[in-house]
């Protein structure tokens, strides 16, 4: 089997798979305003001990089985295990696609899930969850040598690194390491802005919001950043001479 006709077979695949998970497009029938209405007032709740644990019984369990998956919202997150999506947004079974990545970042794999979260499932916002003392972020800040495949993760967080001390000189230490990990963030959608010409689309023809959020794990807060402060630069630049894609 020549190398082509393995790959159309592999994608063919791909999509019988996703077909059996949710139905294309028909997405969860809420806006991004009112997806992400739905995740502050999980966080609050979350943030003051009194989570509702929606979403969460045998019956929904059985629910999502059969009828398929239809969340509200995608979310990059870090996979610091201190840092569970679901739980700190009080939210239940089918309704958050999570990608979990150490240092959230959007590569080829995370920007594919995403892909598919949006426009396959629907779903209308794309939060970028990064978090306070991130250990990716951290050692990349302090440098020293990376080992195995983490080296090409560390890659991926450089650029926010540099930025942040040329625009920062005199940040040392903790600050420093907070101010890039906001950095961090914005980078993974500036990643996602470039690696995904059907992302961005979405986002120039305002069917999807991209937003930027930092969860602080000792106090259990999303603090919300809003849409990438360079986006509408960002999204022209990214789609220019793309007016095809999906």
């Amino acid at each position: 089997m020549g190398k082509a006709l393995r790959v159309l077979f592999g994608i063919a695949w791909l999509l019988a798979v996703f077909a059996q998970a949710g139905t294309a497009g028909e997405g969860p029938g809420i806006s991004a305003e009112g997806a992400l209405g739905m995740l502050q007032q999980g966080n609050a709740r979350y943030v003051s001990g009194k989570p509702e644990h929606p979403h969460q019984s045998y019956a929904e369990r059985l629910n999502t089985a059969e009828k398929g998956q239809h969340p509200f919202a995608t979310v990059l997150a870090c996979s610091d295990s201190r840092v569970p999506v679901e739980i700190l947004f009080d939210r239940g079974l089918g309704e958050i696609f999570v990608i979990r990545v150490a240092g959230n970042v959007a590569n080829v794999d995370e920007v594919a899930s995403m892909e598919y979260a949006v426009d396959h499932l629907g779903t209308p916002l794309l939060v970028v969850l990064g978090h306070t003392k991130c250990g990716a972020v951290t050692a990349t800040v302090e440098g020293g040598e990376a080992h195995g495949n983490i080296a090409a993760l560390v890659k991926t967080i450089v650029p926010a690194v540099e930025k942040t001390k040329k625009s920062n000189p005199k940040l040392t230490g903790h600050d420093l390491v907070e101010a890039c990990i906001k950095q961090n963030v914005w980078q993974a959608v500036e990643d996602l802005f470039k690696t995904s010409p059907i992302l961005t689309k979405k986002v120039k023809d305002r069917k999807l919001r991209v937003m930027g959020a930092i969860y602080h794990i000792d106090t259990g807060k999303v603090v919300w950043l809003g849409a990438h402060p360079e986006q509408d630069q960002l999204v022209a630049k990214y789609t220019a001479g793309k007016a095809g894609a999906h």
